[in-house]
């Protein structure tokens, strides 16, 4: 692993109040050493590398400029934010980022007092700094909200409502767009920057401001004529007619690596009487590492890697991930029947889409962070008769309820939901963990919730989705790798159907996904101390098999639900039924394990289940406190 780079005016940079007594030529020098320390501790640790890299000089012009953490800096998305974090008193914890106990990989208001708002998901910014500059003004306090909004954060609607609200805030909000996909504006150069700094200057502004209050007496029609003459001799110049539209003064693009030009402007900006104000800015992803300027997509969030080379470490050969699976299944079901789509939102890589694009580019539509958009998109094609898949993180389906409900689940749409990320995810923490997707679908009428145990089953399921036309129908898979089993030829499931992979007598542990494997370790546990133990593979969550869970609960002396999910899951459903149907009136002993009515931080997806007690261990702890064995057996239990 890389060790500490050279960094001696870093060195003396602990703080943004250290920062802001250099001088303007040192500035430079300190984005460099930024950079060369933020790709050293990204080897050692892994996470988010390309954003941060891209944004390390606008980082430090932010800095030097704005008095933080008086005036608020909000990073969208987050994962820009390394650099904020080296230099705002977290650069001695940068190796711990992303670990047990360690840095999170996103702001975090518990984090620093740098960390205004946390920002993971994305386009939260503008309306988070929107709230802290009103705020500000509402209680005559000093400083600016800056919202710094890019890396496709832009994409998604969410932005545009804050920015046609933003008026609200007076000169006390500015917008940084960090155009790093070149996606907005063309290269910039010497004269875009000459126009930004004059049209965000003191004279040009008070002038500017002399000749609105000269036009306003002006009858309506030359009033409104000297407006739209100013919109557009500036818009023909440097662009941004859509943000001035929406109530911001536009400045840009500008070059976000040249700091002679960066400080200028935003010290304008910081000075400015005009209010709110955007500031496009334009920079390159990876920026001065050539291994992620050279391939921005494998370097935006990486492995361990060596600094030298860029090579990243490699996971050991081992199952497919359920991605990749998922993949394979839905190329499989698309060559099968031209009718199935498929939709994602930004997340391509992410969710194995990327491979179904290259088979079926005219079936393949990747709408931008717009989740909302991709269901009720997905509820069109589905409504005319195509078979779409929506394949979304758990976390960020979130974003999407509204469209769940109102525009698929009420009216009975089918719109099959692939559901990755479901369960928690490491060293993203409770962001991104897919916590709660089970609570939130399978309390709606009309839907169909599945969860797949191993790689065979989510292929099962796939070629089930593909099938059913009569109404909304979703599966949750885990992120990282299968099991090991083999991928069998796909087989339809009958709906709401269970199957018992393992039969005993006393005890009976329902499992539902991924946990199945957990529930064996500990039903040869129980085994060995005398309790037959039966292991069901529920498959669904909704419906629930209802003939397989009566028999059960009615058989065993203890039943334990397992699932990697939050209350008001399987277990809820569970309990209720039997509730209903007095099945827990003759003395059962039934459990519910599921994960904590917590946020769980950032760690190793092993330590938080166990934590979670969603391991073997925890499983037959649950068991034999339900038998009331005594606390030896239950520290037997867990040896």
């Amino acid at each position: 692993m890389a060790d500490h780079p050279d960094t001696p005016l870093l060195d003396q940079v602990p703080t943004p109040e250290a920062l802001r007594r250099l001088r303007p030529e040192q500035l430079t020098q300190l984005a460099a050493e930024v950079r060369q320390e933020m790709v050293s501790a990204v080897s050692v640790t892994g996470g988010h590398l390309g954003a941060g890299l891209g944004v390390v000089e606008l980082t430090v012009a932010l800095h030097y400029v704005f008095d933080t953490p008086r005036d608020t800096l909000i990073w969208d998305v987050g994962h820009q934010a390394y650099p904020h974090k080296i230099l705002t008193g977290r650069r001695e914890r940068m190796r711990s980022l992303r670990q047990g106990g360690g840095l999170s990989g996103f702001t975090r208001r518990a984090e620093s007092e740098y960390d205004p708002f946390g920002a993971a998901h994305s386009s939260t910014s503008i309306s988070a700094a929107l709230g802290f500059a009103v705020a500000n003004k509402l209680a005559d306090r000093p400083g600016k909200a800056i919202a710094v909004i890019g890396d496709g954060a832009m994409s998604a609607g969410m932005a545009y409502e804050a920015m046609n609200n933003a008026g609200q805030a007076g000169n006390r909000l500015v917008v940084i767009l960090n155009d790093n996909d070149m996606s907005i504006a063309p290269p910039v150069g010497g004269l875009s920057a000459s126009l930004a700094r004059i049209v965000s200057s003191r004279p040009f502004l008070s002038l500017r401001d002399v000749m609105k209050k000269v036009a306003r007496r002006l009858p309506r029609p030359l009033h409104d004529a000297a407006r739209k003459t100013d919109e557009f001799a500036r818009g023909m110049t440097m662009g941004g007619t859509l943000f001035e539209e929406l109530g911001f003064y536009y400045v840009g693009p500008i070059d976000g690596h040249n700091l002679d030009h960066l400080v200028p402007v935003l010290e304008n900006v910081r000075d400015a009487g005009e209010g709110p104000i955007l500031v496009h800015v334009v920079t390159q992803k990876g920026k001065g590492y050539a291994s992620a300027e050279a391939a921005a997509d494998k370097y935006h969030a990486v492995q361990k890697f060596d600094v030298v080379s860029g090579v990243q470490a490699k996971a050991p050969p081992g199952p497919p991930s359920y991605t990749n699976v998922f993949a394979d299944a839905l190329i499989a079901e698309a060559t099968r029947d031209e009718t199935v789509c498929a939709i994602t939102a930004a997340m391509p890589g992410g969710t194995g889409l990327d491979k179904f694009a290259k088979a079926f580019p005219t079936r393949s539509f990747d709408v931008g962070i717009a989740e909302q958009h991709a269901v009720t998109f997905a509820a069109g094609l589905a409504a005319q008769g195509q078979r779409p898949f929506c394949a979304i993180y758990s976390t960020f389906l979130q974003r999407a309820y509204d469209q769940v409900v109102h525009d698929v689940a009420i009216q009975n749409l089918p719109v099959r939901f692939a559901i990755d990320r479901a369960g928690l995810v490491g060293a993203d923490g409770a962001t991104h963990a897919g916590s709660f997707d089970v609570t939130y679908l399978a309390s709606l009428p009309n839907f169909v919730v599945m969860a797949a145990a191993d790689e065979a089953e989510l292929t099962h399921m796939v070629h089930t989705m593909a099938l059913h036309d009569s109404g909304p129908i979703a599966v949750r898979y885990p992120r990282g790798n299968g099991t090991g089993v083999a991928i069998p030829a796909p087989q339809a499931l009958p709906i709401g159907k269970g199957r018992i992979v393992r039969e005993g007598k006393k005890v009976a542990i329902l499992s539902l996904g991924t946990r199945l494997e957990e529930a064996l370790k500990a039903a040869d546990r129980l085994d060995a101390q005398g309790l037959s133990t039966t292991v069901a593979d529920l498959r669904f969550a909704k419906p629930l098999d209802e003939a397989l869970i009566r028999r059960l609960l009615t058989t065993h002396e203890v039943a334990v639900t397992v699932e990697e999910g939050s209350v008001g899951g399987l277990g809820a459903h569970v309990l209720t039924l039997a509730s209903d149907e007095g099945l827990i009136d003759g003395g059962l002993r039934l459990r519910t394990l599921r994960l904590p009515d917590a946020f769980q931080d950032h760690d190793k997806p092993e330590k938080q289940y166990a934590e979670a007690g969603l391991d073997a261990d925890g499983i037959v702890a649950s068991v034999l406190t339900a038998l009331r064995r005594n606390s030896v057996g239950v520290a037997e239990a867990r040896a």
